[in-house]
């Protein structure tokens, strides 16, 4: 199994020592379904993709504290690269930001949302099981950190998780797109620095209850597994 996976920013230097960067944390997530897995890290940031797209079985891009509709160079070039993928049927799961990218993708709009931030472990209802999941459950937990949402998905896209905070929580775009708003990548104690960190721009009360909200354990290993099921289904 080889992955392409597409680096979208770094976690910040001074949590670097303690957590790792995006790669690692994401390498984690792919090993638990996938312990052989090889995994390339291509830097979106410097227009780095592979030269060969069918070389990778899967791709998976990360998140990024820039919002995709940013006038950043590197952004346009990564949606036509997500086009293409999709355009040759390559399977792609996009995390927060990628999950945003693949909206962009798709022409669906993103923005700031006015609901605020999301932070903490996000509750969702589990809206839909499509016919590659093996394991369902009526709700997932993971861990987000955002204030973009997707506003709007095309009618052929099935919604496979929800809540009143974020609609379109995560997404099944067709065959080939899969993405998710929150971080399944992530663990409680990195979320809890990245809260801290944030004290000066978010209200106390979404802190507080972000932090409350760690003392529940994320669906990390269902997700890990539901990657698995779509990426091999036919």
């Amino acid at each position: 199994m080889k992955v392409a996976l597409l680096q979208c920013d770094d976690v910040r230097e001074n949590f670097l020592p303690q957590f790792g960067n995006y790669p690692e944390m994401i390498s984690r997530l792919v090993h638990r379904s996938y312990p052989d897995a090889v995994i390339d890290v291509f830097d979106c940031r410097d227009q780095h993709y592979p030269e060969q797209i069918d070389d990778y079985d899967f791709y998976i891009s990360t998140g990024s504290r820039h919002s995709v509709y940013e006038p950043l160079p590197w952004i346009e070039p990564l949606i036509k690269f997500v086009q293409n993928l999709d355009r040759q049927n390559k399977k792609m799961f996009g995390i927060c930001f990628g999950h945003q990218i693949i909206a962009r993708a798709l022409q669906q709009p993103v923005q700031k949302s006015p609901k605020g931030w999301g932070i903490g472990i996000a509750q969702n209802r589990v809206a839909a099981k499509p016919a590659w999941m093996t394991e369902s459950r009526s709700t997932l937990g993971i861990l987000v950190s955002h204030q973009d949402q997707v506003m709007t998905i095309p009618k052929s896209a099935t919604v496979i998780a929800e809540s009143d905070f974020c609609p379109y929580f995560m997404v099944q775009w067709n065959d080939n797109l899969l993405s998710i708003q929150g971080h399944p990548e992530w663990q409680n104690d990195y979320a809890a620095a990245l809260i801290h960190d944030r004290r000066s721009i978010i209200p106390a009360e979404r802190v507080n209850a972000g932090l409350f909200s760690l003392r529940l354990k994320p669906d990390n290993d269902l997700f890990a597994g539901w990657i698995r099921d779509f990426v091999s289904a036919e």
